[in-house]
Parts: structure tokens; C-alpha cells; sequence
């Protein structure tokens, strides 16, 4: 496996980080108190964490620009400053996947391409630049999984460029080379708690976004894990919309993602080119969206999967966590009744 191409010593490292790191003892158990407590829990009622594009702590400023890209930014590219700044605005998380895993991310937002001129059908992750190649991110997963055989997690491919059926064959072959066994077959979205898992050895739910998930027991539909996208820069247009999309998700009886993101528009880029979406949007408006996930409730109407940028920024994921504490509340409620 290609040693990944960001991979750094603790002593560099932004104090952020170096907190969340520190603190990744604490979220792993925290984790296994509420794993233990909830193994008969069902999946879409519990809460779990979630990163957005969660592969874009690194992206190739060498390579070319994604075919997620329109014309024009493929144009203005051939200028090596614009690179430099599309990176400020295309990285959303500063973890690697094995930093997210051990810090307590359970779910993954994945979108992958082809590199159009390739030789080959190699599969990369893609945001903007591309990413590391999409079987080395899978290696790394696995090797956690390995090492804690009873963590369960959500792969969740929703974005497909430059791919034609035979680049979806070699991916999903990737996707059962890396963790054979592990993947969980699709069945009914209430069966799905801890110790279905553990039971049957399962310990990923792979979601795939394209009609030939039909061909393989291992691939659940996308429509199983709606994820509605605000596209606001407005962080109280985001509460709203996540607010709303919450009181309908119990009609789908599905999981559910509430992506507390927000999306620069064009104008935001060009006022804030330097900055980038750390500085200008993430910062300042985190603290407003963890106190909205503080004031949120597990359950068929409540939260699900919550996904944020840059999840080492705040205590995101304790703050999530702790949400799983209302379900053993409302156990103990009940069994007191």
C-alpha cells in the first residue's frame, strides 16, 4: 500500500488536531460504553458521526482538475496560483481515515473518478483535485476494522465522474477485495442493530449510488441513506433546512444523514480566494451548529448521521456521541415504568 501522501508527525499538527488526537481515547470509549449498552438498538434510530467528503484531507495540486469541475475552472487551472486556492476550498477535513476512525467517524461521504487520460481504471477520490487513489483509502479502513473487529461502519459512494460500467466492476471489486466477509448484505433497514452485526461478522454498510448495486447482496441503494444537501452559505437557512428535513425522514423509514455543512457559492470564493473554506465559513459558524446538534434528540424523527466539516475543530464528535445517552434514558424510563 503507497504510504499516504499526508501523513505527518504529531508535532506539526495544528493545536486543534493535536487536541483532537489526544481526546481520541476518550471518543473510542465513549463508543464502546454505547455499543455495549445499545447492541439490540436499531441502527436508524441511534446516532452516529459522519465527516463530509471525508477522503479530502489531501488533494493533488499536480494533477489535473477534476471532471467534477465545469469548463471554466478547468481553463482558468492551466495557472498554478489557481490550484494553490481551489485546495484551500476543496480539503474539508484535516484527518486521515484511520485519524477519523480512531477519533470516532463512523460514516463516510465518498465521491470517486476515473483520471479521463489514464491508462487504466484506477479510481481515485475526488473533490475539486483528486484525491489519493480509492483502494488505498479502503486498505486503511480495513486495517482498523481489523484491529477492532466490533466496529461497524457506513461507506456511503454518492458521487461518480468519468466512470462507465466497467470503472463501477473494478471499484466494486475493490470495495470485496478489501473487506470480503466484513461487507453486510442488504436487508431490511430495522433489523440492522449492533448485534445483528456482530453476529453475523459484518462490519460495513456500503451504499452505492449507481443502478449496478442491484448485481451485488453486499451494495445497499442509495435511497436507503438520504443525505439532503442545504447549499446554503446562511448558517440559519442550514438549521432550518436540517430542521425540516428531519420532521419528514420518518415516512422514508430509512437511515438519515443531516449534512451540517456549509457551501461556498461562487461569489464567497471570489471575495474570500486566500482564506478559504476553513477561515471563511467553517470557523466562525461551528459553534452554532454544534449548539443546534446539542439540542437534538435520537430516534425515527430525530437524528441519524451527522456529517461536519473539519470534524477535529470543535467537540464534535463527543457532542454527538453523548446524543446515544437519551436512548439509554429513555430504556432505563421505561423499564422503571
Amino acid at each position: 500500500m503507497v504510504r499516504n501522501p499526508r501523513q505527518t508527525s504529531v508535532c506539526g499538527r495544528s493545536a486543534y488536531t493535536h487536541t483532537f488526537l489526544l481526546e481520541e481515547h476518550v471518543c473510542l470509549e465513549a463508543l464502546q460504553l454505547s455499543k455495549t449498552r445499545l447492541s439490540k438498538t436499531k441502527f436508524f434510530v441511534c446516532v452516529f458521526l459522519g465527516s463530509h467528503d471525508s477522503f479530502s484531507y489531501w488533494v493533488d495540486e499536480k494533477s489535473p482538475v477534476g471532471p467534477d469541475q465545469a469548463t471554466a475552472i478547468k481553463r482558468l487551472a492551466k495557472i498554478s496560483l489557481v490550484k494553490k486556492i481551489m485546495k484551500k476550498w476543496s480539503v474539508t477535513q484535516n484527518l486521515t481515515f484511520k485519524e477519523q476512525l480512531e477519533g470516532g467517524i463512523r460514516y463516510f461521504d465518498l465521491r470517486v473518478s476515473s483520471k479521463p487520460g489514464e491508462i487504466g481504471q484506477e479510481i481515485y477520490f475526488i473533490h475539486g483535485l483528486f484525491g489519493i487513489k480509492v483502494w488505498d483509502g479502503l486498505m486503511e479502513i480495513n486495517t482498523f476494522l481489523g484491529q477492532h473487529p466490533k466496529e461497524v461502519i457506513f461507506l456511503d459512494f454518492n458521487h461518480f465522474y468519468a466512470m462507465d460500467d466497467s470503472h463501477h466492476f473494478y471499484l466494486i471489486n475493490k470495495i470485496r477485495s478489501a473487506f470480503g466477509s466484513k461487507l453486510c448484505s442488504i436487508a431490511c433497514v430495522e433489523h440492522v442493530t449492533l448485534q445483528y452485526m456482530w453476529e453475523k461478522k459484518y462490519q460495513v454498510l456500503t451504499f452505492y449510488h449507481y443502478p449496478l448495486y442491484r448485481e451485488y447482496p453486499f451494495l445497499w441503494p442509495g435511497n436507503k441513506i438520504p443525505a439532503p444537501w442545504a447549499n446554503t452559505t446562511n448558517v440559519h437557512k442550514l438549521l432550518q433546512f436540517l430542521e425540516t428535513t428531519l420532521e419528514e425522514r420518518s415516512r422514508y423509514g430509512t437511515f438519515h444523514v443531516s449534512q451540517a455543512i456549509l457551501t461556498p457559492r461562487v461569489k464567497t470564493i471570489a471575495r474570500h480566494l486566500i482564506r478559504g473554506l476553513k477561515n471563511t465559513l467553517v470557523h466562525r459558524n461551528l459553534p452554532m451548529i454544534l449548539n443546534w446538534v446539542k439540542a437534538q434528540k435520537p430516534g425515527v424523527m430525530g437524528v441519524n448521521i451527522i456529517t461536519s466539516d473539519f470534524v477535529e475543530l470543535v467537540d464534535f464528535a463527543a457532542t454527538v456521541i453523548a446524543l446515544n445517552d437519551l436512548l439509554l434514558e429513555e430504556d432505563e424510563s421505561a423499564s422503571i415504568l
